[in-house]
């Protein structure tokens, strides 16, 4: 399904021309006219209202909203061909947290693309034989270490360096490295790639160390002691780690506790 097929009628034409441009977000909000973003600049085009926020409701939940209840309480879901969709609104908490969404006013699509080959100066650095040595990739927050990541998950998933396949286990708690609709990737992740998607992340480390056998395990944005845990649970265990952790320089990097199995580093 493309992506125009998830917007409202009126602006299916207008958004069609800017497919091929570049595009990279489509914010619609009621009220004010859609918001078409690329890299470097932004374009508005026709003023949209609350019942075609409503259509693309239909359109993006394939007219079963009560499907997509529990993503939308993370305020985000993802739909075919991996473009994942945030939204704004009026919400129900309670002490726990958000309980319910209820009036979207905005709908904020960010177009799914891959950049594949990037990370592969790097493979011969990172792997170790027919395996890898334990890696975490470093950069700041919008420098690409999510999209560097899952470009090294399918180089050694299929063995692209010709070297062997590698069953990689993928936790992807904010659905961005996969970007898993109804539970496949609709990122190319290699032929031996398996994502535990929407599962936080040390939960799901330790249930794929259990369940999948893997030869790695990949999880994206490390950071909390319940994440080291896991990251050490798993190098103690034999398999190999690769994740990605923001920090701006290695001095920054001195200042988190990196388990003592880590090692290489690649700053991005």
């Amino acid at each position: 399904m493309g992506i125009t097929e998830y917007l409202p009628q009126k602006i299916r034409y207008e958004a069609g021309k800017y497919m091929t441009c570049g595009l990279e977000e489509i914010r619609v909000r009621a009220g004010r006219p859609v918001e078409y973003i690329f890299s470097d600049h932004s374009l508005c085009g026709v003023r949209t209202e609350r019942k075609d926020i409503e259509e693309m409701i239909n359109y993006l939940s394939d007219y079963s909203f009560h499907a997509i209840t529990q993503q939308l309480l993370a305020g985000f879901f993802t739909v075919e061909g991996g473009h994942r969709v945030g939204i704004a609104g009026q919400t129900g908490c309670d002490k726990n947290g958000i309980t319910s969404v209820m009036d979207i006013a905005s709908l904020n699509i960010r177009i799914a693309r891959q950049i594949k080959g990037v990370s592969m100066p790097v493979i011969p650095y990172i792997r170790d034989g027919d395996s890898i040595h334990n890696t975490f990739i470093i950069s700041k927050p919008g420098n690409g270490k999510t999209t560097f990541l899952r470009d090294c998950i399918r180089i050694l998933s299929d063995g692209a360096d010709g070297k062997r396949r590698l069953k990689a286990a993928v936790v992807d708690e904010r659905s961005e490295i996969g970007a898993c609709y109804r539970g496949v990737a609709q990122n190319d992740l290699g032929a031996s790639a398996d994502v535990l998607d929407n599962c936080p992340k040390a939960y799901g480390m330790r249930m794929l160390l259990r369940s999948m056998s893997p030869d790695v395990i990949a999880v994206d944005e490390l950071g909390g002691a319940d994440d080291i845990g896991a990251v050490n649970e798993i190098i103690n265990c034999g398999i190999h780690i690769l994740g990605t952790v923001h920090a701006g320089s290695a001095e920054e990097l001195k200042n988190k506790k990196i388990p003592e199995g880590i090692e290489r580093f690649i700053f991005i």
